[in-house]
This record gives structure tokens, C-alpha cells and sequence, in this order.
């Protein structure tokens, strides 16, 4: 695990805000008993500037944009672009169906250095995903960042595909007792 990159309290709010303790069904099936919930995050505009705020300070002097994952990742990449004076794009899991038939949305990326912007990692599959749909269109992807790592394997994962996760906190970072709900 790493050290939480977040400013003293900042972890405290998060966890009182966004930690929810109620059923949580995840994309593979499993159950939770209790999860970070990203909307509640996205709501609180004092929190979500704080959180852009702190995340500010991971994003790489090489970065030249930021890529927000659908859906979590959006209010937060234009929070962080806020922040940082990057700007941003938005990035859907499908090409859009219909209108422009985008999966990525904002800034232009082609050549230009991207910077994953999601909520919470914990295999790192999504993540991964859009690295490489952003490195088929020619935008280098070397890092990502994230408010919560899980310790599932995705910090790993991403490395064998040379991304580095950046997180703001790590789970063990949310104060106790939540620490371990927060998922």
C-alpha cells in the first residue's frame, strides 16, 4: 500500500461522505456489503474541489491531458482540469451509438500525453481498457490517477502495462472504524 497523498481531513471527509454501507452488486457479480460511492463525491462541490485539489499534486509535469473513465471519472477530470489548467476529455466505455459515434469526447488527444482520471481502481481492467483506446489514437498513456485503490491487483496489473496508478488514498488510508468498508 502506498502513504495517502491526501491532505490531513481529507480522508475523513471522504469516507463520511462517500462511504456507504449498503448492498453494492459490482460488474462480476459479487456483492458488497458496502462501497465508495462517487456520486456523493461529484455532489459535494467543497469536496470535489478539495479532492481535485489534492489529486492536482499527482498529476505528472508530462501530463499535456486528462481522461476521465465513464462515469466516475467525469466530474472529477473537469474538476482536476479546473485545478490544473489541463484540459480534459471524456471517455465512454462503447462508441457513442448515434450523434458524433465518439468514444472520446473533448480536447483532442492524437500525440499528446494523457492522464487516466477515475473514482475508485481495483482490478485495473477499465482502466487498462482505456489506456489502450487511448494509445490506438496516438496519445501516449503512462499514468493514471485515482481518489480510492482497492488492493485487488490493479496497481500491478497496470504496471505490467507500463501505467502508473497515482491514488489519493488507499484503502487502509480511511479512518477506522470504515476502513475495509469502503470499497
Amino acid at each position: 500500500m502506498t502513504t495517502s497523498s491526501a491532505p490531513a481531513g481529507l480522508a475523513a471527509r471522504l469516507a463520511e461522505t462517500a462511504c456507504v454501507t449498503a448492498p453494492f452488486k459490482l460488474a462480476t457479480g459479487s456483492q458488497l456489503d458496502s462501497y465508495f460511492d462517487e456520486y456523493r463525491l461529484a455532489s459535494d462541490p467543497a469536496l470535489l474541489r478539495d479532492t481535485a485539489t489534492a489529486m492536482a499534486a499527482l498529476v505528472p509535469d508530462s501530463a499535456e491531458v486528462l481522461a476521465g473513465v465513464e462515469l466516475g471519472g467525469v466530474p472529477l477530470v473537469v474538476a482536476l482540469s479546473a485545478a490544473t489548467g489541463l484540459p480534459a476529455v471524456f471517455l465512454r466505455r462503447q462508441p457513442k451509438r448515434y450523434g458524433s459515434r465518439r468514444q472520446i469526447e473533448g480536447a483532442t488527444v492524437d500525440g499528446r500525453r494523457a492522464v487516466l482520471v477515475d473514482d475508485v481502481v481495483r482490478s485495473g481492467g477499465q482502466l487498462l481498457t482505456m489506456a489502450r483506446t487511448l494509445r490506438m489514437v496516438g496519445a501516449p498513456v503512462t499514468d493514471a490517477l485515482c481518489v480510492l485503490e482497492r488492493p485487488l491487483g490493479g496497481r500491478m496489473m497496470l504496471a505490467d502495462h507500463r501505467v502508473t496508478l497515482h491514488a489519493l488514498l488507499t484503502e487502509a488510508d480511511l479512518p477506522a472504524p470504515r476502513a475495509g468498508e469502503c470499497t
